[in-house]
């Protein structure tokens, strides 16, 4: 057989998806689809203009954590002088995290809120979320169950932030207020981890509006790919010795999650050292959010 041939072969095959869709369906927000391919099963919306992986697990060993976004998230743990009793995570796709969360900390009382109850049910059937007496889901917009809690003064160790519509973060969960009526729910040692992006227009307004709420905060980031977590505290960041402290306490207890803590220490930098967008940034507001213009 001709070699020339052969390689055409390797390569047309090497870009052939052999995934197949075992379950869609249209919610009320967007089209929902889950697709195996071999060992890895992943939860996708089709939007129009894109249609992204929103999570993963495989199949064979799903504890183990398939996106660098999630594992980069761990990196909060670096900032908690103590383990989280109550956590609060706005946005579940695939309930991976809040999945690992409890297997971690069993203790700890975890709240997941999502606007699209078709998202839950697609969690709880194809991706193994579960919930019990101390992890509990809820259908509504982010927005509207922070302002609700703020109200009756509830309070979390650790908030994640990780809602997408599958464009972007939905802008009235970007703006100035909200980070406000988030940080208001911390308790006094309390961390904020936000899932965002390293390579949008919004990049800079996203930053110059976390540190007008926050101060100063942790970037975290993986050099394979855009994603970033912006990593804050109702404290004062911690030092670097603190930090290859605790970075050898949780290791052991975060390498069946395929999470490198080490590492991911390595690609933390504090905006106070490392600031990279300018001081005369525009503040997203709840009146000035044009996070779709702005991501186009």
């Amino acid at each position: 057989m001709n070699k020339l041939f052969v390689i055409c072969l390797l390569v047309t095959f090497s870009n052939v998806s052999f995934a197949k869709v075992i379950h869609k369906e249209r919610s009320l927000y967007r089209n929902i689809i889950v697709e195996d391919n071999y060992n890895l099963r992943c939860l996708k919306f089709n939007v129009k203009t894109s249609k992204t992986n929103q999570s993963c697990l495989y199949i064979d060993d799903p504890q183990k954590l398939v996106f660098n976004y999630t594992k980069l998230l761990f990196s909060s743990l670096l900032l908690l002088d103590k383990a989280p009793e109550s956590i609060l995570i706005i946005g579940l796709g695939g309930g991976t995290m809040s999945n690992s969360l409890h297997q971690l900390y069993p203790q700890a009382t975890i709240e997941n809120i999502e606007i699209d109850p078709a998202v839950i049910k697609v969690a709880r059937q194809y991706f193994g979320f579960f919930e019990n007496d101390k992890i509990t889901s809820k259908v509504q917009d982010g927005r509207i169950f922070v302002k609700r809690a703020a109200m009756k003064k509830q309070k979390y160790d650790w908030i994640i932030l990780d809602a997408f519509n599958g464009d972007y973060i939905p802008e009235h969960l970007l703006t100035k207020e909200f980070l406000e009526e988030t940080k208001s729910l911390l308790t006094k040692d309390g961390v904020l981890s936000a899932n965002t992006f390293s390579v949008s227009d919004l990049y800079a307004h996203e930053s110059a509006t976390y540190k007008a709420v926050f101060g100063d905060f942790y970037n975290v980031r993986n050099q394979k790919n855009s994603n970033r977590i912006i990593l804050t505290s109702n404290n004062s960041l911690p030092s670097g010795e603190i930090i290859i402290e605790r970075v050898k306490k949780l290791s052991s207890s975060l390498t069946p999650f395929g999470v490198d803590i080490a590492k991911i220490s390595s690609n933390m930098t504090s905006t106070k050292e490392e600031q990279d967008w300018s001081d005369n940034t525009k503040v997203l507001t709840d009146q000035f959010s044009p996070a779709n213009l702005l991501n186009q």
